[in-house]
C-alpha cells in the first residue's frame, strides 16, 4: 500500500468467501455437487487462515482481497469445478476473482 494509505497500518477483517462452482447436474441425485464436498474442499484452506495473522501465511504476505480470492482459487480449483471465489472484506466491499 502506499505511503499514507490508511490500510498500509497493520489492521482486520472478517472476511466472508463465497466460491462458485459450474457443471453439469447428476439427473439420479438433482445435484451438481454436494456442498459438504465443497466444505470438505474449504476446510484446510479456513484452517490455514482462520485467526491467522495472514501476512504470515506462504503465499500471501500482501493479503490484499484481491490476493486472497487467487489464493484461494489456486488452492480448490484442482478439486472444485470453480468459476468465481468472491471476497468481502467489509459488508460494501468484495473482489471477485474468475481466474487468470
Amino acid at each position: 500500500m502506499p505511503e499514507g494509505h490508511k490500510c498500509r497500518r497493520l489492521h482486520g477483517h472478517s472476511y466472508r468467501v463465497e466460491v462458485a462452482i459450474a457443471g453439469e447436474v447428476d439427473l439420479r441425485t438433482g445435484l451438481l455437487i454436494d456442498y459438504a464436498a465443497i466444505g470438505e474442499a474449504f476446510a484446510p484452506l479456513h484452517a490455514a487462515l482462520d485467526h491467522r495473522y495472514l501476512n504470515e501465511v506462504d503465499g500471501l504476505e500482501n493479503p490484499t482481497s484481491e490476493l486472497l480470492a487467487r489464493w484461494i482459487w489456486e488452492r480448490l480449483a484442482p478439486v472444485l469445478p470453480l468459476v468465481a471465489v468472491r471476497i468481502h472484506e467489509t459488508c460494501t466491499s468484495a473482489c471477485l476473482y474468475r481466474g487468470d
